[in-house]
């Protein structure tokens, strides 16, 4: 959790915030519903009377936080947060376009588990990345952007050691690279 989504949750469950700041003076602008609830937080994190941070509640719940970081309108940060307040995914916006190109999946533990990221920014994921305990294990990307998967990595340690890829069309990979310890290769072909 960002250290600005740490001090929101911790000032949601601290306080009403009505008309709050915090402990720099930024302030803090709350928004109810009809019933009494609290449905927005708003945080202007560089005093500039301009907010930069939106976070969306269920009561004293955090569910998304919005960031538009460079204030230039655009949204570039999304978090989204599970019933029990912890991160489950993050989405950032490299191109300045306001919709998300890269998302990071997280663990309970706050480990990295999943990264799925657009080649073109068009919002549909081209290169998927999975982890295991927070280290690159393999990855999966359409390299033509027809949709499927045509190229396979696996990782050893971190390390690539072997790619594959689909060079008929036939969404299985028809030819192979293995990277020996020493970094060395082998080609083969299917």
């Amino acid at each position: 959790m960002s250290g600005r989504t740490r001090f929101l949750a911790t000032v949601v469950l601290a306080s009403s915030l009505c008309g709050c700041h915090d402990e720099r003076g930024a302030p803090i602008h709350a928004t109810y519903d009809g019933t009494g609830h609290l449905r927005l937080l708003t945080f202007d994190s560089n005093h500039n009377g301009k907010p930069d941070t939106w976070s969306y509640m269920e009561g004293s719940r955090i569910t998304r936080i919005e960031v538009d970081a460079d204030e230039n309108g655009t949204i570039d940060r999304w978090e989204y947060y599970d019933a029990n307040q912890a991160l489950e995914r993050v989405g950032t916006a490299r191109d300045g376009g306001g919709q998300p190109d890269t998302w990071t999946y997280v663990t309970s533990a706050g480990a990295v588990a999943r990264v799925e990221t657009s080649a073109n920014g068009g919002g549909r994921m081209t290169r998927t990345e999975f982890y295991d305990a927070g280290v690159l294990a393999r990855a999966e990307e359409d390299t033509d952007g027809n949709g499927t998967v045509d190229k396979w990595e696996t990782y050893a340690n971190g390390l690539l050691s072997r790619v594959a890829f689909d060079t008929e069309g036939t969404g299985r990979p028809a030819h192979e690279i293995r990277y020996g310890p020493v970094r060395d290769v082998t080609e083969l072909k299917k």
